[in-house]
């Protein structure tokens, strides 16, 4: 069996994208696609005492009308009020150093934007010891169509047996053309174990380096608890 996730690259995620990367066993960064005010591919949470707060990557024109694999930066102070934003959120957890160097990492990295947010993920990933050992840029690999029919045709091009997406998928997705082709439809189980937090109440809903603070990696990997249900158990349970 070889599962196949496909995902839009994301800044500096929340666990429940890494215990996506947990169970791939092919990851394809869809870079070439069109990026969408208001996702969570230039921002994410962190938890202060006042409540959360986003930390957005400014970018030169809004990111309108441009593929995520070309989105560009706008100023260059944002990085600096991100790390003091991050260092505010998780100073006093016994690996906020670890986590703040990982940050530092990513950020002294080359490349585009793209690369960086690509980083932010797989860094994060590979201090679990969770990175798929396949990683894949969709700008890449020359697989064409729209929607539900060109993920089947980037899951076929890998020899995938089976997809595995997160929840927004219900909406678009052909279930049975996947079906037909011979690949199992899956969606994410989130189930993530609380970990010691900071600010307030528990939520799972901000950056995985809040995680990476708090324990160690190889604990971090055990809070994901990745999990699954096949798409009719899935869509049964939304309609209930």
């Amino acid at each position: 069996m070889t599962r196949v996730v496909i995902s839009q690259p994301m800044y500096f995620p929340w666990p429940g994208f890494l215990a996506q990367m947990a169970m791939a066993d092919v990851w394809i960064w869809l870079d070439d696609a069109q990026f969408s005010k208001g996702s969570f591919t230039n921002r994410i949470q962190v938890k202060l005492d006042g409540g959360r707060r986003w930390m957005s990557v400014p970018l030169a024109g809004k990111g309108s009308f441009q593929r995520i694999a070309d989105l560009a930066e706008s100023g260059g102070s944002w990085v600096a009020s991100h790390r003091a934003l991050l260092d505010q959120s998780l100073r006093g957890q016994p690996h906020a150093a670890c986590a703040m160097m990982l940050f530092d990492q990513v950020h002294q990295g080359q490349g585009s934007l793209c690369d960086r947010l690509i980083a932010s993920a797989e860094r994060m990933a590979e201090a679990m010891g969770i990175l798929p050992a396949q990683r894949l840029l969709a700008s890449k690999m020359a697989v064409g169509g729209a929607s539900s029919d060109r993920v089947r045709a980037l899951v076929e091009a890998v020899s995938g047996t089976e997809y595995l997406t997160g929840h927004g998928a219900l909406s678009y997705l052909d279930h049975e053309g996947f079906e037909a082709a011979g690949i199992r439809v899956s969606y994410m189980d989130y189930r993530p174990d609380p970990w010691p937090q900071l600010h307030g109440d528990f939520t799972p809903y901000v950056t995985a380096l809040d995680l990476l603070a708090a324990v160690t990696p190889s604990e971090a990997a055990s809070h994901l608890r990745p999990a699954s249900l096949d798409w009719r158990s899935f869509k049964a349970l939304r309609a209930s």
